[in-house]
């Protein structure tokens, strides 16, 4: 019997959210100071009505693109196995420059770790809806221990 050791972190390692609260598709870049995500807008997500979605739901999809990228800091240092808690995120500013998604959109995340600290974290992001700018947010996130 040949027994391999899996060594590539998936989205479930890297974020503690299941189900219809994985909002997060794809993974296009990571690293320990940045990621970029891909997310199609779906008429299940939170706030989704009438063929759209509220736009506060970028929040969410910019928190869930922070902790990919502070989710691989922790596998790269610490080891798969290692604790999975998740981040108590708190938005120190958020723009949005959209009314509504419009269900199929795609949307383009991107945070970059501004401030870090042991387990506090300051999280710039961006987010974009086909290369234009629909969304600003600082994230501050700490996880205890």
């Amino acid at each position: 019997m040949n027994m391999t050791t899996r060594t590539d972190p998936t989205l479930e390692d890297l974020l503690p959210h299941r189900g219809r609260m994985l909002l997060v598709r794809d993974v296009l870049e990571v690293d320990a100071d940045h990621a970029m995500t891909r997310s199609v807008v779906d008429a299940s997500w939170p706030m989704a009505g009438g063929g759209s979605v509220h736009p506060l739901v970028l929040v969410e999809l910019a928190a869930q693109t922070a902790g990919v990228c502070n989710g691989w800091d922790r596998i790269q240092t610490q080891g798969l196995d290692s604790n999975r808690m998740g981040w108590l995120v708190g938005i120190k500013k958020a723009e949005f420059f959209i009314e509504r998604l419009n269900i199929g959109s795609l949307i383009t995340v991107r945070a970059e770790n501004t401030y870090v600290f042991e387990n506090l974290r300051e999280v710039s992001c961006t987010m974009e809806l086909n290369d234009t700018v629909i969304g600003r947010a600082t994230l501050q996130l700490f996880q205890a221990k």
